[in-house]
This record gives C-alpha cells, sequence and structure tokens, in this order.
C-alpha cells in the first residue's frame, strides 16, 4: 500500500533539504532543494512558455549526470538570477563539479511569472541572487507550505496559488513532490471549494472535502486573464539509484498529476516543467514493477503538492486574489 511519509513532504526523501526566502514587500521569492551530496537530475518540460536555467544539461547524453542542487524561483526571467546566488554559495562550502582546479556547483533552476501580482516590483538592483543565497542558508528538512518561498506572489485563475509538498512510500521506496502553483487555470472545481486533486487525498491532507459532484465536462475552463503570466514549476525526487534516463522518465510521469490537479495544464500561456531528482540510496532491482510504481508515486505526489499549496495559502496585504481559506475556509 502507498503511504505518505512521515513529515508529507519531498524531505521524506533521506538527504535532501529545502529552503526557502521570501519578500513581502515585492510578493515574491525562491525555494531550493540542495542534497547531502550531489544527486543524478533531470528535466521534463510540456508547458509553452518555460523561463529555464541550465535545463539542456540535463539530457541524458550530456557530461554531467549529476546536480548540487535545484531552484525554483518567481520573478520572471529576473528570478532566473537566484540560482546565481545558490550557485555562489555552494562554491564557498566547496560544493561543484571540478574542472582542473575549479569547482562548478551545478544548478538548475526554473521561473514562474509573479510581476503583476500587487508586490512592489521598482527595485533597483535584482534581489533574486540574493533570495537564493537566503533560501539555500534556510535549507532543512522540515519547511512551511503555501505563501512562501517561491509560491510568495503565485496566483492562479480565481485565487492565491502557493508553494506545495506531498511525499509517499512504497516497497521500501520514498518519492516525493515539491511545487510552485501559479497556473492559468484553476485547481478547484467550478465555483466550489473542492479540489480537482480530490480522488488522490491522503488524509485530510487539503481538507478532506472529496470529490466534487455535477461537473459538466462541456464547461469552458475559466483561466487567469493575460498571457505569460502563468506557471507550475515542480520538483519530484526518490531514493532509488536511477541513470539520468530514467530519472527523466519519472518526471514525464509526474506531469500526469499535474493534468490531474489543475484545469487546463500544459497550455501554450504555462511554462509548466518537472524536474527529477534521484539520491541513489535504494538500488533499483531487476522488478520492472519498480520504475513503473515510482513514475506512479511521482503524478500521485504532484497532484497531491498542489492542492497543498493552494490550501496553505496565506492572505497579505495587496493580494489581487483571495486564498482558497479566505473563500472557501
Amino acid at each position: 500500500m502507498i503511504r505518505p511519509g512521515p513529515r508529507n513532504l519531498i524531505t521524506d526523501v533521506a538527504g535532501l533539504a529545502v529552503g526557502h526566502a521570501s519578500d513581502a514587500r515585492i510578493k515574491t521569492g525562491a525555494t531550493v532543494l540542495v542534497g547531502a551530496r550531489p544527486f543524478v537530475a533531470a528535466v521534463h518540460v510540456m508547458g509553452g512558455a518555460p523561463g529555464t536555467r541550465e535545463t539542456d544539461l540535463l539530457a541524458p547524453d550530456k557530461l554531467v549526470q549529476e546536480a548540487d542542487a535545484l531552484v525554483l524561483s518567481g520573478g520572471s526571467a529576473f528570478g532566473l538570477d537566484a540560482a546565481s546566488g545558490v550557485a555562489d554559495a555552494l562554491r564557498t562550502r566547496g560544493r561543484g563539479f571540478v574542472v582542473g582546479d575549479q569547482t562548478v556547483p551545478i544548478v538548475p533552476g526554473a521561473i514562474l511569472f509573479d510581476l503583476i501580482n500587487g508586490g512592489d516590483k521598482a527595485w533597483g538592483e535584482n534581489p533574486y541572487k540574493t533570495l537564493g543565497a537566503v533560501a539555500l542558508d534556510n535549507a532543512a528538512a522540515d519547511f512551511a507550505l503555501g505563501s512562501v518561498g517561491a509560491g510568495t506572489g503565485a496566483l492562479i485563475a480565481d485565487l492565491k496559488g502557493g508553494l506545495g509538498s506531498a511525499s509517499a512510500q512504497w516497497g521500501g521506496y520514498t518519492v516525493g513532490a515539491l511545487v510552485a502553483v501559479n497556473a492559468l487555470g484553476r485547481v478547484t472545481v467550478g465555483d466550489g471549494p473542492h479540489f480537482w486533486a480530490a480522488p488522490h487525498e491522503m488524509g485530510r491532507e487539503f481538507g478532506g472535502l472529496g470529490p466534487a459532484s455535477g461537473f459538466d465536462p462541456g464547461a469552458v475552463p475559466p483561466v487567469k486573464g493575460g498571457a505569460g503570466r502563468n506557471t507550475t514549476i515542480a520538483i519530484v525526487a526518490t531514493d532509488a539509484a536511477l541513470t539520468q534516463a530514467q530519472a527523466t522518465r519519472m518526471a514525464i510521469a509526474a506531469h500526469d498529476g499535474m493534468a490531474r490537479a489543475i484545469w487546463p495544464s500544459h497550455t501554450p500561456m504555462d511554462g509548466d516543467l518537472v524536474f527529477a531528482a534521484a539520491t541513489g540510496a535504494r538500488a533499483l532491482g531487476d522488478d520492472t514493477a519498480v520504475p513503473l510504481m515510482l513514475g506512479h508515486m511521482a503524478a500521485l505526489c504532484l497532484s497531491r503538492a498542489i492542492a497543498r499549496g493552494v490550501f496553505a495559502a496565506t492572505p497579505a496585504p495587496g493580494d489581487v486574489q483571495p486564498t482558497w481559506g479566505a473563500r472557501f475556509g
């Protein structure tokens, strides 16, 4: 049976830590996932408007197979600088890919668009490099959900978005998901409080309301106004020993969880992306059911994490959308 891990966070995968940095005035932030040691990393993009750093490096045919950290950030293209702050800080710790007498931290990242969310964006100097470094300093096994880190200023069609996480365990393996939800579409059904991800909920992790009834499949989905203002960016992780190609397959499977939780998802105006991380602590073995189950659990965790991120969002001065709790709680 599949069950949540003890924290119900991506850090149930041993050796991983997550840190946030948030700026309430700007209404933005950054989130970092870092390993105790480098981990196999991969990525798969299904949205039409992604913003990324070093994702080409994560293809299975490339030289470097492992990353030191992964970064999710607000700020649109400006937010890509958060990964620079993480890379600089890791270099001072002696972390990175060794080339001669130089050490180069491998820090892929992805961004979401939160520039029109009620925050003060009139900065004189790009703040994201500092936010990335602070998020790395804050990395720990326990971390907050909701309006924090990369989810600080996230919005969806009708509510505040947020930062979510969830985990699952089966057969001695652990899988977790971490996501910043800033989608064009909705995560709830119609005008009610029920989450699209409700059939996959474990316990009452996002309210325990169960599935909605009476949904009209012919209804036109309401979406956030304006092209290029969206993106759901995520990380799925496991303690299994995966190759980069196998990790890529897990990232691909995880996108099913995004489609189960957001209506619509993977649109031309979203930059929907999933990173995968594999720490290699548990051998994969010869059982062909294990890779299948890892992908299934990644999708399950991501759908739950998306709902948890929106469910946990909190109100703040200047918000342009209500939280789920303010509207339905």
